[in-house]
């Protein structure tokens, strides 16, 4: 009986493994595509239009802050210091206990004020309303604590811009990622939303609230996270610009048509995953009115925000990701194989069920029985090749994806940086691998007993990192 379930399980592994990496290559082929359109597009500095523009839409930045005194001085000196023309900035305080608040107003010399606006969307009670004596497009807002979802949409009902841009309390970007998230507005009718990247602040050089130079993290487990970052946008989020389009903008950096979020309602507080259920209900929207709503990723604006260095807030991160996947095929399974809403339906959210939430753990259960069947002696020398090479192809598809990264974008400086990148990539593939399949297993456990919190994120500041 052992012998057999060690041979299912290594014969289960050997699909998994070479399913995922199939799915991969496609993607990777795919991006490539689409960065060569990029690169063409670049060329032609279509972001300077909005920055050179008359009158250039207007951007409101929301930052939610929950407790950020060790960064929202950093995020908003960041923020503020951009070269975008016509821009708004709300930091929505949501609750909180420490002195966040009073970090802003040594910044900023806050007074307060009675801001007339239009509350579109329910929130929880709305604080006190400050503005800068400093920074006159500055807001900040203090309300009950209604968690991040719930500031977001206050911030939408605070906001005056067309588009709005969400960032993390604890994200830094580059100084023209606003115009060049703005270029498929100027490009292309019926876009709703669009994101850029998002790499490791772990180990860069900060100064004056700006990344000046990326370094590859000395650490093992940032160094991890910064190959699956590049992985995650360079392949997954670029190949889905051909492939039916994206169904997520990270909510550390994205940019929004306002009137498009108020036509949905702006964010659902309930779920864990906030940003992806909000672009998800944007795509449901747009097939069941027949108006275009497009999402689109692209790799040249740039933010860098703090990853997780230790084990149990990478953990509880990880877990918490599987747990909003589950949700939000949950809220929408109406969309799941259903023709009615084009790629989305048909390829994309399927793709999600399939190889994002159910492979994991088919992955996990055959690796059990392959190590099984190992010991036991019963895994045939063509198995064990077959299960080798298949990972192997997937660290091979790492490699091309960092190379590419690289070619593309130059992140790095140093050879060395690069150097350290290929043995993170070694390491991720392998032991960070294994550990992200058994928090994924933990967050459907957590999630199927009904947990809905987000758990701890500790953060270090930018100074400490």
């Amino acid at each position: 009986m052992i012998d057999m379930l060690g041979l299912a399980g290594a014969a289960l592994l050997t699909f998994v493994v070479l399913a995922l990496a199939g799915t991969q290559l496609v993607l990777f082929v795919s991006a490539t595509l689409e960065a060569r359109h990029i690169k063409q597009r670049e060329k032609h500095h279509l972001w300077d239009r909005a920055l050179s523009s008359t009158v250039p839409p207007k951007i409101t930045v929301v930052i939610p802050a929950y407790n950020e005194e060790l960064t929202i001085g950093e995020t908003s000196t960041n923020i503020l210091g951009l070269n975008y023309p016509n821009l708004e900035v709300v930091i929505v305080l949501d609750g909180g206990t420490d002195d966040t608040l009073g970090v802003l107003d040594r910044l900023y010399e806050l007074v307060p004020v009675h801001s007339v606006y239009q509350h579109q969307i329910d929130t929880a009670t709305m604080g006190q309303i400050y503005r800068s004596s400093t920074e006159p497009n500055l807001i900040v807002a203090e309300k009950a604590n209604g968690g991040k979802a719930d500031s977001m949409n206050a911030g939408i009902n605070l906001a005056s811009g067309e588009l709005i841009c969400f960032i993390d309390a604890d994200t830094l970007i580059a100084p023209t990622a606003l115009q060049q998230l703005a270029v498929p507005f100027i490009e292309r009718e019926g876009v709703v939303a669009s994101g850029g990247m998002v790499r490791h602040a772990n180990g860069a050089t900060i100064e004056h609230s700006r990344v000046m130079k990326m370094s590859a993290p000395n650490r093992i487990l940032p160094g991890a996270q910064a190959v699956e970052y590049v992985r995650a946008f360079m392949v997954g989020r670029l190949g889905w610009n051909k492939l039916g389009g994206n169904i997520i903008i990270s909510g550390a950096f994205g940019l929004f048509d306002r009137d498009s979020i108020l036509e949905i309602g702006g964010y659902e507080p309930e779920t864990i995953a906030e940003d992806m259920e909000l672009v998800v209900r944007l795509r449901r929207r747009g097939y069941e009115t027949g108006r275009p709503a497009h999402v689109i990723f692209t790799t040249t604006p740039c933010s860098w925000t703090e990853v997780p260095e230790t084990i149990e807030v990478l953990a509880n991160q990880r877990g918490r990701w599987h747990r909003g996947l589950l949700d939000v095929l949950k809220r929408h399974r109406e969309m799941l194989f259903n023709r009615r809403y084009g790629a989305a339906g048909t390829v994309v959210l399927p793709y999600y069920l399939l190889v994002e939430f159910v492979a994991p753990i088919l992955e996990l259960v055959g690796l059990l029985f392959f190590l099984v069947a190992l010991a036991n002696g019963t895994a045939t020398e063509g198995v064990i090749l077959v299960v080798v090479c298949a990972y192997l192809v997937s660290l091979l598809i790492t490699f091309l994806v960092l190379l590419g990264d690289e070619l593309i974008n130059h992140p790095y400086e140093h050879g060395t940086d690069r150097l350290k990148l290929v043995i993170h990539a070694v390491f991720e593939s392998t032991v960070v691998h294994l550990g992200t399949l058994l928090w994924r297993l933990v967050g459907m456990v957590d999630a199927l007993l009904g947990r809905n919190d987000w758990g701890t994120m500790t953060r270090k500041g930018f100074r400490q990192i």
